[in-house]
């Protein structure tokens, strides 16, 4: 009996932690700040004065 519910809670854990990680990536995806490629390559040179 233990075993079986042991089994259930690691198939529990098993498929959920997939779907929280996909939805936790999403949440990071959705607020990136998107900018052109100017902008791009002026913030990766780091010649601007702009605080970030």
């Amino acid at each position: 009996m233990a075993d079986g519910a042991l089994l259930i809670v690691f198939l529990l854990v098993a498929i959920a932690s997939p779907l929280v990680l996909y939805w936790l990536v999403r949440a990071e995806h959705d607020q990136r700040e998107e900018m052109s490629r100017e902008e791009a390559e002026r913030v990766a040179r780091r010649d601007t004065d702009d605080e970030r």
